[in-house]
């Protein structure tokens, strides 16, 4: 986009420029799209054809995008890994915790417009803005500006391949793959916990072959299974890894 004088001027002018700026450490062309990046949905704007405004439609597409300049970074730099070694270790990049920990450094959060209070916008807003954030950048600048913002802030200061190899991103999966692999019989037995907590928790019982092994307390499912999952791993921990180091 080539600005003359007043357009630029105009876009300097918008309080949401400088700091956005400093954020991305380059020069917006479009606010328009940033500004929807950080768009919650409880904000409930819509378009001139009622359609709603949020960043959701660009997280998808800056999930891709990352997707892809991780994906070619690994290519380039494990030339005999294999898809399904390629494949995990863009997961463990890519992985929810992860991207919730990069758009947390970011503070994105800050940038947020929603009309509930912060403790509602969910576990994972700060990778969902952070994958929002990619896709504005990738309409507003293109793919280039995409791929040098992604190594600035993802692969420079946080990938190490040799450490990466052995980071575990979900104890539940890795220790179901391990019972398998060995056909143990594995079950985990997760019921809603009558605590008298005021949020509700769940608590989960994994079992080997119809003995409990480890237990899990949490305010989800998934978080109540995964804490069972790491006691359990690390009561097998030197057979699982293992089995991990044979197919890495």
């Amino acid at each position: 986009m080539n600005f003359n004088f007043y357009e630029l001027l105009k876009l300097k002018k918008d309080p949401f420029y400088q700091p956005i700026k400093n954020l991305l450490q380059f020069h917006p062309e479009s606010l328009k799209y940033y500004k929807r990046a950080f768009t919650h949905r409880s904000s409930n704007k819509k378009d001139l054809n009622g359609v709603a405004v949020n960043y959701e439609r660009l997280e998808f597409l800056g999930d891709s995008i990352l997707s892809s300049i991780i994906s070619s970074y690994l290519f380039k730099n494990i030339p005999t890994g294999s898809e399904g070694y390629l494949t995990q270790m863009r997961s463990k990049i890519v992985s929810r915790n992860h991207l919730n920990e990069l758009g947390l450094e970011l503070n994105l959060i800050e940038f947020v417009d929603a009309n509930i209070s912060e403790e509602n916008y969910g576990d994972n807003i700060h990778g969902n803005l952070f994958e929002a954030l990619i896709g504005a950048i990738f309409l507003d600048r293109g793919y280039p500006y995409c791929k040098k913002f992604i190594f600035d802030r993802v692969i420079n200061p946080h990938v190490d391949l040799e450490r990466l190899k052995n980071k575990i991103i979900s104890y539940k999966s890795l220790f179901i793959e391990w019972c398998q692999k060995n056909k143990k019989l594995y079950n985990y037995e997760t019921f809603e916990d009558t605590g008298n907590d005021t949020i509700k928790h769940f608590s989960v019982k994994l079992s080997i072959d119809n003995k409990v092994i480890s237990k899990g307390r949490d305010t989800s499912k998934k978080k109540a299974e995964e804490k069972a999952s790491k006691r359990a791993f690390f009561m097998f921990q030197e057979d699982i890894l293992k089995y991990q180091n044979q197919n890495s």
